[in-house]
């Protein structure tokens, strides 16, 4: 747990302080994740206006991932190097402009552009979040906290694909963004007003700026080679060079957080066999989980004919299931340990993706659609709370927070390469979307070959993954596993589903 710099005496959760504290962190990273919901349910629209190809609808959701992805490390070390309230605020005010400047675009490209940028903010934005609940609140009700904060998130995160739905009918895409407006202007008056200063004295010296430049460049290099690929051909020098230039940027990555003191990702993390088989089951399920969430409301939309608003109604049961059971489901791994559910959870989730095939194309929803969503509620609901606690539980307090920024920063890569890669595969060309007819053979490979990686997850989970024997105790404690996942569709923009783990943040000591 980091340090409070004494500025503010801890709070707790019945003051008057302590209800301020949640209503600023809610109302925060609700609208990331409201954003993130809206955009994936716009995005049909967005297409038909800009006359854009697949792979640009690809870059509005990607660009945004990879810079989030690249940089959330980087804002968490930021925040609690320099006040996390500061670095919070700094993120809402640059998310917010960024929202403006999205709304505004006058094509996909600068969009695309102003997305990449959104997800800068959203990177100092994320982190901050919980980072300030972790440490403005007395131990006995920081629990209780992180519960609460969980829980109206949901709410909130339940409300997006409504909010957007209806936004995109009545009015335009572009008020899915405009709507952060007045959201970031109330967050921002509650942080200045209530939310206590705070950061970790034993950090100091200088950003991995080198380490965030480098993670960009292999993200971005890698991605635009898989998107790109199919429309201007793999054999390009133009996709040959992105390629090679991510993968040579990795590679440098991965040297320097080697030998840096203080790297912004500490690979020694990985030498821990359960860490890194959970992180493992998480790229692959995440992936698989991001492509699948980003697929389904153009299907519905472009092969389906529904509405904007009825395809975001179509995916609120996952929600919904999700707030139900998941607590229930922290519990039950708390008591038999996460091997089982990490096993049987995924193969679950792959049994609902696969379902998606049914959908494609059929005119109920009773018996086409609302079959898939359940299981795949199901399933995630089995399989979220164990996995994001045992990414936590298998590492020393000490290094809670930043294995659980690893464990949110490689969620969101499964989701950013997942979505870039599964769609040639599938066969879904640049323009098939604009043609239900060619574009449902590939949306029905896409999500059998997502269902195939969630099962993929689950034996490695078997494999892999162990109960803490009796004299070590449980690995999954009971305040990280009992309140309910909120964002399920925020997973279009490859963002995990967060549960009272605090899968977001680098809070804890370094």
């Amino acid at each position: 747990m980091a340090g409070n710099d004494g500025q503010a005496a801890l709070r707790t959760l019945r003051s008057p302080g302590g209800r301020w504290v949640i209503a600023a962190t809610v109302l925060g990273s609700a609208m990331a994740a409201i954003d993130a919901t809206v955009v994936g349910i716009a995005l049909p629209t967005i297409g038909r206006e800009f006359h854009s190809t697949f792979g640009e609808l690809q870059w509005i959701v990607t660009g945004y991932s990879l810079s989030l992805a690249a940089l959330l490390l980087l804002g968490g070390w930021l925040g609690d190097r320099y006040g996390r309230r500061r670095v919070f605020g700094i993120g809402v005010v640059w998310f917010v402009a960024m929202s403006v400047a999205c709304a505004l675009a006058p094509d996909a490209p600068v969009l695309i552009v102003t997305r990449v940028l959104q997800g800068v903010g959203a990177a100092l934005l994320t982190p901050g979040s919980l980072a300030i609940i972790q440490s403005s609140f007395v131990d006995d009700d920081r629990g209780s906290a992180i519960g609460t904060w969980s829980g109206l998130g949901g709410v909130a995160t339940a409300v997006g694909p409504l909010l957007g739905g209806y936004l995109v009918a009545a009015a335009s895409w572009r008020w899915i963004f405009l709507i952060n407006l007045p959201i970031g202007a109330a967050v921002l008056v509650l942080s200045v007003r209530h939310v206590p200063e705070s950061r970790d004295p034993a950090i100091s010296g200088r950003p991995d700026v080198v380490g965030a430049v480098l993670a960009v460049l292999a993200l971005g290099g890698v991605t635009f080679g898989l998107i790109e690929g199919p429309s201007i051909g793999w054999s390009s020098p133009v996709v040959i060079a992105m390629v090679a230039l991510g993968t040579l940027a990795a590679v440098a990555f991965a040297l320097v957080e080697r030998v840096r003191s203080s790297p912004m990702l500490p690979l020694t993390l990985f030498r821990n066999t359960q860490f890194s088989a959970t992180n493992a089951v998480t790229f692959v399920v995440y992936g698989a989980l991001g492509v699948t969430l980003f697929l389904l409301p153009i299907d519905l939309q472009v092969v389906g004919g529904y509405s904007p608003l009825e395809s975001g109604v179509a995916l609120l049961p996952l929600t919904v299931i999700m707030l139900a059971l998941s607590a229930r489901s922290g519990r039950l791994a708390h008591r038999i340990g996460p091997r089982l559910p990490m096993s049987v959870g995924p193969c679950v989730v792959g049994v609902g993706m696969a379902l998606f095939v049914r959908s494609s194309g059929s005119s109920s929803y009773l018996t086409g659609v609302l079959p898939a969503v359940i299981v795949l509620g199901l399933g995630l609901a089995a399989t979220v709370a164990p996995l994001t606690a045992t990414a936590l539980g298998s590492v020393a307090d000490g290094h809670s927070g930043v294995a659980s920024a690893v464990n949110n920063c490689v969620a969101r890569l499964g989701g950013l390469l997942a979505i870039a890669a599964i769609p040639p595969i599938a066969g879904i060309s640049p323009t098939s979307y604009l043609h239900p007819g060619r574009f449902t053979p590939g949306f029905r490979h896409a999500v059998l070959i997502a269902g195939g990686l969630c099962v993929l997850g689950g034996l490695l989970s078997a494999v892999l993954i162990r109960n803490p024997s009796p004299e070590e105790g449980p690995l999954l404690h009971d305040d990280t596993a009992v309140a309910p996942m909120p964002c399920v569709n925020c997973a279009v923009d490859a963002a995990p589903l967060v549960s009272s783990v605090p899968s977001g943040t680098v809070a804890g000591n370094r």
